[in-house]
């Protein structure tokens, strides 16, 4: 238990600290490429803090027990937009870029009702449906890159942080302590949670997907009080899309993927989350104190359900 203890501890630095790196050469290679560095959190970053996600839901789809897969990316999506954005307006108050606001959130809300649809009228992620996924990740990513290179001559940047390789080289150490990090400390906090009489399920519909989440949480945090908070916005839009599309898709293509009827709720809770979060910035056309609270009360309400229930 106390090995357990001290490893947890261990596991958050790496976090702290791999997020800080993951930051710093992001936005040094935005300012070098003259990219916005929104497109950089929706895409190096984003893909990047989802790597936890990634790794526990391709195992388990490999070792033919899946059906964590999808409770994981679930249990994460709600945890980003109600969590991550939470903390990260209680913090500083958070600008939502009209860009996102026009193109990318309305893409999550458009993948995630059409993966519950996938799911409502079969009960489950087919491979097909997973391919499909796995199309669309691609065309996302490609309509990115030509979006931002379309804009680079109008774009005005600050002069970079780094030279091009040591940007590159932040990054990979940061990835490297995100992933070392985030698996420290699901790991530990599992073997903590199990030792005090927890149940398996219950210690995965909980700390995993939060565990998981970890980098998405200290990489916006980080990203906000460095005053990138462009980064942090599109990291937590850009992993949702990430989780939904990549994560699950190949995951569902591996193996498919059955859905429990229990799990149908937490879905219909990632789907009121994801508008939720759309409409207030819409409205607002920021994040602020108030909002962060709120969200972290339905966080908290989720949380004390889902505890119940199991």
């Amino acid at each position: 238990m106390i090995v357990n203890i001290g490893l947890l501890l261990v596991g958050f630095l790496a976090l702290i600290k791999g997020a800080d790196y993951f930051v710093d050469g992001a936005a040094s290679i935005a300012s070098l490429l003259k990219i916005p560095s929104v497109v950089v959190g929706l895409t190096i970053v984003a893909f990047g803090t989802s790597a936890p996600e990634a790794a526990v839901s391709i195992t388990a789809a490999l070792n033919h027990s899946n059906a964590i897969a999808i409770s994981n990316v679930i249990g994460s999506n709600i945890f980003n937009l109600i969590v991550v954005l939470g903390m990260t307006a209680i913090i500083t108050i958070v600008p939502v870029p009209r860009s996102i606001m026009r193109k990318e959130f309305p893409f999550l809300i458009a993948v995630s009702f059409l993966m519950a649809l996938f799911i409502f009228t079969g009960n489950s992620l087919t491979r097909l449906e997973g391919i499909i996924f796995l199309i669309l990740i691609i065309a996302y990513v490609v309509w990115l890159i030509k979006d931002s290179l379309s804009k680079r001559a109008s774009i005005e940047v600050e002069k970079p942080m780094f030279s091009l390789p040591m940007s590159l080289v932040l990054i990979v150490i940061g990835i490297f302590g995100i992933i070392f990090g985030g698996d420290l400390v699901v790991n530990n906090a599992k073997a903590i949670a199990l030792t005090l009489g927890l149940s398996e399920k219950l210690v995965g519909l909980t700390i995993v997907s939060i565990g998981t989440s970890l980098p998405e949480l200290v990489t916006s945090l980080v990203a906000a009080k460095k005053g990138n908070v462009d980064i942090a916005v599109g990291n937590v839009v850009g992993s949702n899309i990430f989780n939904i599309l990549f994560i699950l898709g190949l995951s569902a293509t591996i193996t498919p993927i059955p859905v429990e009827f229990a799990l149908m709720f937490d879905l219909v809770i990632m789907l009121i989350a994801t508008l939720l979060c759309f409409f207030v910035a819409k409205r607002n056309g920021k994040l602020g104190k108030k909002e962060g609270i709120i969200f972290l009360l339905l966080f908290i309400s989720y949380l004390t359900y889902i505890i119940i229930r199991n």
